[in-house]
């Protein structure tokens, strides 16, 4: 258990119309403030709109992106570990989420993620397999254990809770034990000697 809680950012990863994500990330920040161990901060991408299309290496972006990557940077900055909230788009993560990886790298570095998924029969799993290379590639750490809803639309109660909330929960426990326990180290390590130097 760390002395102080964990800033935990919880960002949920999908914007599109009628998304399911708020109802699952929504559930998790419930779990996780019933975990104790962490600060919760939800950041969903919907209120970052950064371009498909980045600048040339060298460049800026212009001024309305420029304020849009700084407000963001800094959340993800001040944030010591990510539970990421992603649904699966053919066989893979949104283009919303990997974009958004893609426009930072310190901001990912020496830090553990957690990946929740949703989708229909196959939960989500290839997306988060596939964020897990994505991830390594910008030197985060992603932890074992996960969460998948698998039919997801059918396995929430009306009120966003789980039809059946035992299995979920545990999960859920599991998650954040690990994203304390890596949240935690790394902490400390990157206090001792700054990631890369």
């Amino acid at each position: 258990m760390p002395e102080t809680p964990l800033k935990l950012a919880v960002i949920i990863g999908s914007v599109r119309g009628g998304r399911f994500g708020t109802t699952v990330a929504n559930w998790f920040v419930g779990q996780a403030e019933k975990h104790g161990d962490v600060q919760v901060d939800v950041i969903d991408l919907l209120d970052y709109p950064l371009p498909l299309q980045m600048p040339a290496f060298g460049e800026d972006p212009d001024a309305a992106t420029a304020d849009v990557r700084a407000r963001l940077s800094a959340r993800l900055l001040d944030a010591e570990a990510f539970a990421v909230v992603t649904p699966e788009y053919n066989h893979t993560l949104p283009a919303s989420l990997k974009n958004t990886i893609d426009w930072f790298m310190e901001e990912w570095t020496a830090k553990p993620v957690g990946l929740i998924s949703y989708g229909g029969m196959g939960g989500g799993l290839r997306a988060s397999e596939h964020l897990r290379q994505v991830f390594a590639e910008v030197h985060a750490t992603t932890v074992r254990d996960m969460i998948s809803f698998h039919n997801a639309w059918g396995s929430f109660e009306k009120d966003g809770e789980p039809i059946s909330p035992e299995g979920s929960e545990g999960a859920a426990k599991s998650l954040l034990d690990q994203l304390v326990w890596w949240g935690d180290a790394l902490r400390e390590a990157r206090a001792k000697h700054p990631y890369g130097q």
